[in-house]
């Protein structure tokens, strides 16, 4: 039983684990979902729901023309989330090759001040994106409507290979990827002889409750 226990461990230093929660919740944001152990998944939903909800609120206060509530939103994110660069996923290869004086600019204007919003400036062809930026942004204005529940844990039947434990996905809701064209599966030996057995016998029956084709019958037609 767990009795007084109001979160878990996870087998690591509370330093540890803030940084590895943060880090879950920056994947969570850039990519809409993420693959992790179930524990870590239940670990990491209550923070994600929290961070959101103060997005949405930073999002309402900008609407309603609330700077001071904005800027109090945006700051508590930056505190509990950090400001993960994000490289936009066409231009990821052309990043991994650039020299770091290239890199920089990409990443700051002359000025100094970070890039943000990911939309090219000037000569580039492309700028970073922030987490906090995608997330007030893009995210937030998707659950305004929302009375919580953003996200959703889905298990798995598969296992991580070395210590078998159990896999999960996090994921945002309303991002799911609905199935494409579903095919059947092709039946197997066993399936296909089951079937005819169970065909045969349907035949059988249907010949001895049929009074018509009885040999009685037969017999007083001739």
């Amino acid at each position: 039983m767990r009795h007084r226990i109001h979160f878990r461990r996870l087998n690591r230093t509370a330093e540890h684990r803030w940084a590895l929660r943060r880090n879950l919740a920056q994947s969570l944001f850039e990519h809409g979902s993420i693959t992790t152990t179930l524990p870590k998944a239940k670990t990491l939903q209550p923070f994600a729901e929290k961070l959101l909800t103060i997005a949405v609120r930073a999002n309402k206060a900008r609407s309603d023309g609330k700077p001071v509530e904005e800027l109090a939103a945006r700051r508590s994110l930056h505190q509990l989330l950090g400001d993960r660069v994000i490289i936009p996923a066409p231009h990821r290869s052309d990043y991994e090759g650039m020299s770091d004086a290239a890199r920089e600019k990409s990443l700051r204007a002359p000025t100094g001040k970070r890039y943000r919003t990911g939309e090219a400036k000037g000569r580039l062809a492309f700028t970073a994106d922030s987490v906090t930026h995608r997330l007030i942004e893009r995210i937030a204005p998707k659950y305004v409507e929302r009375p919580g529940g953003y996200t959703r844990i889905v298990r798995t039947a598969s296992r991580r290979i070395g210590d078998g434990t159990e896999l999960a996905v996090l994921q945002l809701v309303g991002n799911e990827q609905p199935p494409g064209s579903l095919t059947k599966p092709e039946k197997g030996a066993r399936r296909r002889k089951a079937d005819a057995r169970y065909a045969l016998a349907v035949k059988v029956s249907k010949k001895k409750s049929d009074p018509a084709r009885s040999p009685a019958a037969a017999g007083a037609a001739e």
